[in-house]
């Protein structure tokens, strides 16, 4: 039988070099400052599209991370409307949508709250709405039980599993989460962002749900972390960084959990490298926003009524595929005549242009954005 982290006497009393640490962790601090202080020059409205952005891929690339693809204007829609922002027409939101969001909200926006299994069920059953995980009925709003047998996360074709992990049996979840939580609310001499770290790493090794445990670890890695900036704001999505770099995330956890001691330098070093990462990620949205906001300023007087604005805010935001009036008409819940005589409007002004090669079907885009 494999021995996991877990197994050991001296579970869960991590250790750490340090020294080995101490220049990556002092680049993260200094990184962070410096965009903090960027960003809360921008002004409120900037800050607020920025932090809409920001919390949007989150919630959509943690998803991803476990195969989960959620319909990005629902989610962008969803965070908006909880927390006041402005941003044009808001398309409704499926339950599922409403409960990621739900639950990274929380983690985020209510950082300063204990964190404690009745919250953490509460996230769980966010998340799993129906009880369901694809086809699959699961325990919803409490630890497993493991009535189908271990915790395993394995990978591989059916009947010839690869196991990666075996988290502890169902009856130590109990003792296992009650020690975690104690910690996590206890305040010690540990750098904040690597207590952010080793929540991640010890929430998803007890893995005490029978799904979701993934996106909930990385929530409560972002509280871990807004505890450590004191900031309800989200300005770089450690998520969207750990999407883009998901192999080397889920082999440094393999390699941790299956060690032969409980030092977890590697861990954190990865971490604090991801998150250095996400932060020079930032600038990206830092780029993007000021992009908006030249946008608008230079068509401020441009008689544009709320349907293209609509439009026009989710080009600027990356629109997914081509641009034809057949799906204008669709997002904006409006004929195929007022579509496209809205579009020609735009190019009457010089703000959209036809793409060429359409085919078929003709496609456009923001004037200078081809």
């Amino acid at each position: 039988m494999t021995t996991y982290i877990h197994h050991r006497p001296e579970w869960p009393n991590f250790t750490w070099d340090a020294d080995e640490l101490a220049q990556p962790l002092a680049t993260v601090w200094q990184k962070q400052g410096r965009l903090v202080g960027r960003m809360l020059s921008l002004g409120f409205p900037l800050q607020e599209a920025a932090v809409l952005k920001t919390l949007t891929e989150d919630v959509i690339k943690s998803s991803e991370i476990e195969g989960e693809n959620l319909d990005h204007e629902q989610v962008r829609s969803s965070i908006a409307r909880r927390l006041g922002i402005d941003a044009g027409a808001l398309a409704p939101a499926d339950r599922n949508v409403e409960g990621v969001v739900e639950m990274m909200l929380d983690a985020t926006q209510n950082y300063s709250k204990p964190l404690t299994d009745e919250r953490l069920f509460g996230w769980h059953a966010s998340l799993f709405p129906t009880g369901r995980s694809h086809m699959r009925k699961i325990v919803v709003g409490s630890w497993r039980d493991d009535a189908t047998g271990p915790m395993q996360v394995v990978s591989g074709p059916e009947g010839r599993p690869r196991v990666h992990y075996e988290a502890p049996a169902a009856n130590k979840l109990a003792n296992e989460m009650a020690a975690f939580l104690k910690w996590f609310e206890t305040e010690d001499k540990t750098d904040k962002i690597i207590r952010a770290a080793l929540a991640h790493l010890w929430f998803v090794t007890i893995h005490p749900f029978d799904d979701g445990n993934g996106r909930i670890a990385r929530a409560i890695a972002d509280m871990a972390l807004a505890r450590a900036e004191n900031s309800k704001q989200r300005f770089y999505s450690m998520s969207a960084q750990i999407r883009a770099e998901r192999n080397d995330y889920y082999n440094v956890l393999e390699r941790t959990q299956k060690a032969a001691h409980l030092d977890v330098t590697a861990w954190l070093s990865w971490f604090l490298g991801c998150l250095d990462r996400a932060l020079d990620g930032a600038d990206k949205i830092l780029q993007d926003i000021f992009v908006r906001a030249e946008f608008w300023k230079k068509h401020a007087q441009a008689k544009i009524n709320a349907r293209q604005r609509d439009m026009l805010n989710r080009l600027l935001d990356g629109f997914f595929g081509k641009l034809t009036s057949t799906k204008y008409a669709i997002i904006e819940k409006c004929s195929p005549d007022t579509a496209l005589r809205d579009i020609n409007e735009l190019i009457d002004m010089g703000i959209l242009v036809k793409e060429e090669g359409g085919g078929r079907s003709t496609s456009y885009a923001l004037a200078g954005a081809q």
